[in-house]
């Protein structure tokens, strides 16, 4: 491109003519209006954003998303020719995951930078990715802890897999691998111990103590504590 003689001229001449330059790569420029033009969906920059955290399958993109399967791979498929994620296959299930280009990392960067300075949570400040751990191991760890300190309330295995970004069953075979049992046992365990405790401690009645370590009938908890003391929460009180 020649340089061209400004009418005003108010710059150095000299970083005009780089500007110019620039300006002049047409094609540079078309390249990034392509990949912008793959984020211009909402729906689009939700699936990208997802698999830059985890890698699924469709049928879960398709839960987590509240989507059919057909749509979620209409959109899967210029992602993955724009190169912005990448797949692979394990049997009949092909899984999909965001790719680890620096042109990838960049947009996921600057999609959650966008959302904190436009979207600011009333709550506070936006998570930041390392907030949410990538190892299921980790995120076993991290959910056990939350169950424990919220023992009083019924969270789901459907909450906590949307909330940490992993697949239910991969979340229950890491809570297995680190605490030897099952998810909902282990945290059965601890609600007992904790009912046993507030009945040795506490004046609370039978059914404030239900409720404090999550249940919402007075039957139900005494049915599961009889099952685990061998006696009812009453016999068990007196006892101690």
């Amino acid at each position: 491109m020649d340089h061209i003689h400004l009418p005003h001229q108010h710059g150095e001449g000299e970083e005009t003519a780089l500007i110019q330059a620039q300006l002049s790569r047409v094609e540079h420029f078309q390249t990034v209006a392509e990949v912008f033009r793959q984020l211009g969906d909402t729906t689009r920059v939700r699936i990208f954003w997802l698999l830059c955290h985890c890698e699924e399958c469709v049928v879960n993109i398709s839960a987590m998303m509240e989507m059919s399967s057909p749509a979620v791979s209409h959109h899967l498929r210029p992602l993955r020719n724009s190169g912005l994620i990448v797949s692979r296959r394990d049997g009949k299930e092909v899984y999909y995951r965001a790719s680890s280009t620096p042109q990838s990392q960049l947009l996921h960067q600057m999609i959650e930078q966008v959302m904190e300075v436009t979207c600011p949570e009333q709550d506070g400040p936006a998570e930041h990715p390392e907030e949410h751990p990538s190892d299921p191991l980790e995120i076993a760890r991290r959910v056990h802890d939350e169950l424990l300190q919220h023992i009083e309330r019924r969270i789901t295995i459907e909450e906590l897999s949307k909330r940490y970004l992993i697949n239910p069953t991969t979340l229950k075979a890491a809570f297995k691998s680190v605490y030897g049992t099952s998810l909902a046992a282990h945290i059965r365990e601890h609600r007992m111990e904790q009912a046993a405790k507030l009945l040795r401690t506490s004046d609370m009645t039978i059914a404030e103590i239900a409720q404090a370590v999550g249940y919402d009938s007075q039957s139900k908890f005494t049915s599961a504590f009889k099952t685990f003391f061998h006696m009812l929460p009453r016999e068990y009180r007196k006892q101690m």
